[in-house]
């Protein structure tokens, strides 16, 4: 079987079977096609970056029977069932069965591609993270992305990593500016030393020096011990500052000083001692455009700037998300002692479409409650795998949670959210009551009317 992903269809009659193959490949997908169970059991490999769309009546091995062999020997793998127009039971046998899907007869080729890049779209998360698990010390693990934007990222922290220079990297809240520098200290020679991560805005100043460069016992009132610094401590391995931004100015020019002499003192000490580590610093502010406006000192900017690395933010490499979904949902699983359990195709796509502010730390989140099953209700209703759920239930729940982030983006206005959706302002109220999406102070219309009362009127 070709490594590259592909739609295994299984369908005895000829014409049915050629028509699913030449939708799916206009849509542009690679098909593999068999027209029994026997010959689709001795193509499909476990582990293949596959999905299967199977009838379930088939002569000899039969659809509920294959999709049992497939289970049992790769219980991942996404298998969309077939079935007759109005056999719901046997659809409710199937998904119990394990099947990701159903299709009903007759469905059009617009349904069948959709589903079958949904259920793609999951298989090849579920296989690249599983990767990443088995592969750990590898960067790929720890700067996740397929994306040309992460992959340059890796490229440039892998050369880096062997190089002295300072780096300053910068990125939103939580684009992952933590794992970039570890990764810049994991990769290079100072993988054996200590990697110590200071956030500067929890830092109060009257701290700093003791925090940063150590004390003697007594060299103030209450320091009763001598206290290794972060430098110190850090030994010839990598310090990073956090938020350095936040850094005041006269905490600054004590930092300058070490960079330039590379050396410190313990505060109550007359010894200078060498600083052997690598500073990088993060920040999610422009700094230079700072320190020209004088929040920053400029003399401290280029010494930390020697080379400068910017993280994208999650909406702008969104082809990311179901990989990083995947992962955080296999590491969350494996934290709480939790069962794995599908992550449906649908609910991947819902992700690829919000905004992210809070970037990949908020998508940890997201992943976090979608093990522990505290989804919001619209959440809830995309990642369910109940086996009663029909295609039309799930259409809707899909619809509704556009409905709800068109609201969201247009802050409540109702007839702002849908001309962002391109729709009527009476279609759009329409979904909201067939929907049953509630305004709970979100939904008001331009003049403050309540949604519900403007669509009934216009009823």
């Amino acid at each position: 079987m070709n490594e590259a992903s592909s739609v295994v269809v299984i369908e005895d009659d000829p014409a049915v079977r050629l028509g699913m193959v030449q939708a799916l490949h206009l849509a542009g997908l690679d098909v593999v096609e068999a027209d029994s169970a026997e010959i689709a059991l001795r193509q499909i490999v476990p582990g293949q970056r596959s999905v299967v769309v199977t009838d379930l009546r088939l002569p000899g091995i039969d659809g509920l029977a294959l999709l049992g062999a497939l289970k049992r020997s790769d219980p991942a793998l996404p298998v969309i069932v077939i079935t007759g127009h109005g056999d719901v039971q046997t659809a409710v046998e199937a998904m119990r069965a394990g099947a990701a899907d159903f299709l009903e007869k007759p469905f059009s080729s617009e349904r069948l591609v959709q589903i079958a890049r949904q259920a793609l779209l999951t298989r090849c998360a579920y296989l690249d993270a599983l990767a990443l698990g088995d592969a750990p010390q590898r960067i790929e693990a720890q700067i996740v992305g397929r994306s040309k934007a992460m992959c340059d990222l890796r490229h440039k922290l892998l050369v880096l990593a062997e190089a002295e220079a300072s780096v300053l990297i910068f990125g939103e809240t939580g684009t992952g500016k933590e794992s970039a520098a570890r990764s810049l200290h994991d990769f290079g020679g100072r993988a054996t030393q200590p990697f110590v991560a200071l956030n500067c805005a929890g830092m109060p100043e009257t701290l700093f020096d003791s925090e940063i460069f150590g004390h003697e016992a007594g060299a103030f009132t209450g320091a009763s011990a001598r206290r290794i610094g972060k430098i110190e401590y850090a030994g010839a391995g990598t310090l990073f500052l956090d938020e350095i931004e936040t850094m005041p100015m006269s905490l600054q020019a004590k930092l300058l000083r070490v960079l330039q002499e590379r050396s410190f003192e313990r505060l109550g000490a007359n010894q200078s001692r060498p600083m052997q580590c690598r500073v990088v610093a993060g920040t999610k502010v422009d700094l230079r455009k700072l320190a020209s406006q004088g929040g920053f000192r400029e003399d401290l900017y280029y010494r930390l700037a020697v080379v400068e690395l910017q993280l994208p933010p999650l909406r702008e490499r969104t082809e990311d998300i179901p990989l990083l979904f995947q992962k955080f949902v296999f590491d969350a699983a494996k934290a709480a002692n939790q069962p794995l359990r599908p992550i449906p195709g649908a609910f991947l796509l819902d992700l690829m479409v919000r905004d992210w502010p809070g970037n990949v730390r908020e998508l940890r989140n997201a992943a976090e409650r979608f093990v522990l099953g505290m989804l919001s209700t619209a959440e809830s209703e995309l990642a369910s795998q109940d086996e009663s759920l029909s295609y039309e239930a799930r259409v809707s729940a899909f619809e509704r949670q556009l409905i709800v982030q068109a609201l969201r983006r247009a802050g409540g206005r109702v007839s702002a959210a849908s001309a962002d959706m391109g729709l009527p302002r009476k279609t759009f109220y329409d979904k909201m009551r067939r929907l049953g999406v509630t305004r709970d102070g979100l939904a008001t219309d331009d003049d403050g009317h309540d949604a519900g009362a403007d669509a009934s009127a216009a009823d």
